[in-house]
């Protein structure tokens, strides 16, 4: 996060609150003129639906609250929804994620705005409800923008713009908030909420017209939906014929989907004074560094810590924080981190027989490169396991050894794990 200039809004006009992550996202959605909410409770996501439930009870909210009866049903139902011209949201976790595995694809297919949170909780089995990004990674593949948070307050600001983000013309897709489950989803901050009118002029009112009157905010009628006055079709059979022709867009709606989340995040701090790097990653010390790390999520917040530390003591350390995980930043990735000895490459996640996701990523970003630095891959903090800065520490220890040696001799670590 990083300010500087006058916001429009400054702060001592914003609403100071003291919530968790999960209430966080719920007043996002509150504040963004939400038409559905399918729910489904799922630790550590349900307080998010929860507190949505409330705002309806109380009439605070002018959002149809469809209580279902599984995950896949949730993700259906705001299918619809959206597909209906709604604006529509959900939330969820590890293995209603997974239950959601079908529907996925369908929503981007149908290149629907749905916007899902996602409080980060490893997938059984065993059963733990605690945070790794293994559910995450799960869809990495579905053609969703998935964005990484690193706090409470960035994980309101972030939702906010996911709506934005998912209903621009040139996207048109779903776009997923990742919160780390209990690290942010249940921990308590001080954030800056705006007042609900200016967040309805930075979204453009309601996504469409709903049948009720709304003097200040009328939404614009959605062009594609369904609509029986101008029947259109929804994901008909699409045999060889056409089908590969038909994901070309979605293609290149995921490609352009990158400069709206730069230019969103630029839009955001204009009202706000906040801003999360250029919107895609978020660097730290980069410029001059010899050793980088790479992380996403609110790891970043330790790590930064302990680079601080370290170059208190003479060393060039540095860190990236990958806040747009899909379409992976490819090009900023690289430019960060080229100038360094080695990377040490974070992952909360394991693609089980390879390496982390991120990992894989990286590589490929770095490939085409003629001089490249030294890649070791951390995989971490696996059903919750803590990290603290003693143990950051003793990364940073290792990839200056790396340094040292000028080779990798493992390049998979599991840091933290028992001996």
């Amino acid at each position: 996060m990083s300010g500087g200039k006058v916001p429009k809004i400054p702060l001592e006009k914003q609403v100071r609150m003291a919530v968790n992550g999960d209430e966080a996202v719920a007043y996002a959605a509150k504040h963004s003129l939400v038409d559905v909410v399918a729910a489904y409770p799922i630790t550590p996501q349900t307080i998010i639906v929860e507190k949505f439930s409330e705002f309806v009870a109380d009439g605070e909210v002018h959002t149809e609250f469809v209580p279902v009866e599984s995950e896949h049903s949730a993700m259906s139902a705001v299918v619809g929804a959206a597909a209906a011209g709604a604006r529509a949201f959900t939330a969820t976790a590890s293995q209603g994620l997974a239950l959601m595995w079908e529907i996925l694809y369908i929503a981007s297919s149908l290149r629907l705005p749905i916007v899902l949170a996602v409080a980060n909780r490893a997938l059984s089995a065993p059963i733990n409800i605690h945070c790794d990004h293994s559910d995450a990674m799960g869809m990495r593949d579905a053609s969703w923008v998935q964005l990484f948070v690193e706090n409470t307050q960035e994980a309101y600001d972030t939702t906010i713009q996911a709506f934005k983000i998912a209903e621009d013309p040139e996207v048109l897709l779903p776009v997923a908030v990742n919160l780390d489950g209990f690290v942010l989803s249940h921990t308590l901050e001080d954030i800056y909420m705006l007042p609900e009118e200016e967040v309805h002029k930075f979204l453009g009112g309601y996504r469409k017209v709903t049948g009720k009157t709304y003097v200040d905010y009328l939404g614009k009628e959605v062009e594609v939906k369904l609509d029986p006055a101008n029947p259109l079709s929804f994901g008909p059979l699409d045999l060889y014929d056409y089908y590969f022709e038909h994901k070309v867009p979605q293609i290149k709606a995921l490609e352009k989907a990158k400069e709206v989340v730069k230019r969103v995040n630029e839009e955001w701090y204009e009202l706000t004074g906040r801003r999360y790097g250029d919107g895609v990653i978020d660097a730290w010390g980069v410029e001059d560094a010899d050793i980088i790390v790479t992380v996403l999520g609110s790891t970043a917040g330790t790590v930064r810590h302990v680079a601080r530390q370290l170059r208190k003591e003479g060393v060039k350390v540095g860190v990236l924080r990958i806040r747009l995980y899909r379409p992976f930043p490819f090009e900023e990735v690289a430019n960060a981190i080229k100038g360094a000895k080695v990377v040490g490459v974070m992952d909360r996640a394991l693609s089980f027989g390879s390496f982390g996701p991120s990992y894989l990523d990286i590589s490929a970003a770095l490939y085409g490169l003629k001089e490249r630095p030294l890649l070791v891959n951390y995989v971490y903090g696996l059903g919750g396991r803590d990290v603290p800065p003693s143990l950051v520490r003793r990364m940073f220890e290792e990839l200056i050894k790396v340094k040292e040696e000028g080779e990798v001799k493992e390049p998979l670590k599991l840091l933290g794990v028992r001996e």
